[in-house]
């Protein structure tokens, strides 16, 4: 999917807003517990979560329509949610069904606005768009979760960056020379793009150039070798699913990946310059059992110097725009100009953002 327009010919991309009508991750399952709120935040819209006495999840818009101060710092009572300040009560629905002196004749005022929410994966998911929408828009479906052949890491990072940096810097794998001081030289070989309406796939292939795989590579992805050009590759996928993004690794004529990587990044503030990066990367067991998690720690500490060498760089990215006021990348890579092209008919300019 080429973008049919020369760079400077379109709108910034880095003010372009993620689209709100998704499903996206606002919060672990763990950070709820029953009888608690908690307040979280999409593109600088204050959101409360709370879990009922009987364990379910509901989302409100969080101010309380009386004075407008946060109803995170409420009390869960039941199965509804009341403010701390005079004790007006929602139900799940954002109804106000309560308040304690409002005398006889008078009727309740408004609620606020309620946001249709799920629980999958350990995080709990909000439908940030028009509600009607939700019923139809696909759930996230990771089988790879499902999968009892593979252990799960939970990522969770917040990010100062726009999240298109984010897509493009793991759709990216010429990137791999800021990786070197922990893999190695790697010569990524780009072997095709494929795209949709809402999506765009790149696929590689690597060589070792020089150096040596670290033992949280090695474990993570298992032994690394150059293929003969005439055999089968190894091969790394790269997606954009709008709005979310996967990486899987597959070894030669396996039929399940080793790697399976499933990231979504939420934009906190207005301006969307802080992204939390919700992600679980799902890591293929070996057979032996109870191996994995003699190699756990060594890919932890793998990973983690991966994403510090990749969030100080799209940071640094961030800020260079930031400084010039405009973004003035050059870029000539095929398939980063498909991925922004596809970033940019997907999501909206921030100002109408701003005015949902």
């Amino acid at each position: 999917m080429p973008d049919p327009n020369p760079e400077s010919e379109l709108m910034d991309l880095r003010r372009i807003g993620i689209h709100p009508d998704f499903w996206y991750p606002l919060a672990w399952s763990r950070e709820l517990k029953k009888g608690k709120s908690l307040g979280v935040t999409f593109a600088g819209n204050p959101i409360v979560l709370a879990r009922t006495q009987k364990g379910e999840v509901f989302a409100l818009a969080d101010r309380c329509s009386h004075r407008q101060v946060p109803l995170s710092l409420g009390v869960v009572c039941g199965e509804t949610l009341k403010c701390c300040y005079h004790a007006w009560s929602y139900d799940k629905s954002g109804k106000c069904i309560n308040i304690p002196y409002l005398e006889k004749g008078q009727s309740l005022p408004e609620g606020v606005r309620s946001y249709p929410s799920q629980e999958a994966y350990g995080l709990i998911f909000v439908f940030t768009g028009e509600p009607i929408k939700s019923e139809i828009v696909p759930f996230p479906d990771l089988p790879g979760q499902r999968d009892p052949e593979f252990k799960t890491r939970r990522l969770s990072r917040r990010i100062r960056c726009h999240y298109s940096f984010l897509h493009e810097n793991l759709m990216d794998m010429n990137h791999q020379y800021l990786h070197r001081s922990l893999m190695g030289g790697i010569k990524p070989t780009l072997l095709q793009t494929n795209f949709g309406e809402h999506w765009y796939e790149a696929v590689y292939t690597f060589n070792r150039v020089s150096g040596r795989q670290s033992l949280g590579e090695k474990f993570m992805l298992g032994q690394s070798a150059s293929a003969p050009a005439d055999s089968a590759h190894d091969l790394m996928r790269v997606c954009t699913r709008y709005p979310y993004q996967t990486l899987t690794f597959s070894r030669a004529n396996s039929e399940k990946p080793v790697l399976d990587l499933w990231l979504c990044y939420v934009p906190m503030d207005a301006e969307q310059k802080v992204n939390h990066s919700f992600g679980l990367m799902m890591i293929r067991k070996p057979s032996l059992p109870g191996l994995i998690h003699l190699f756990w720690p060594f890919i932890i500490g793998f990973t983690e110097g991966i994403f510090a060498q990749d969030r100080m760089i799209v940071e640094k990215e961030q800020a260079a725009h930031d400084q010039q006021g405009k973004d003035q990348n050059f870029e000539i890579f095929s398939v980063i100009r498909g991925l922004r092209h596809l970033l940019r008919t997907q999501g909206l300019p921030l100002k109408n953002v701003l005015e949902l």
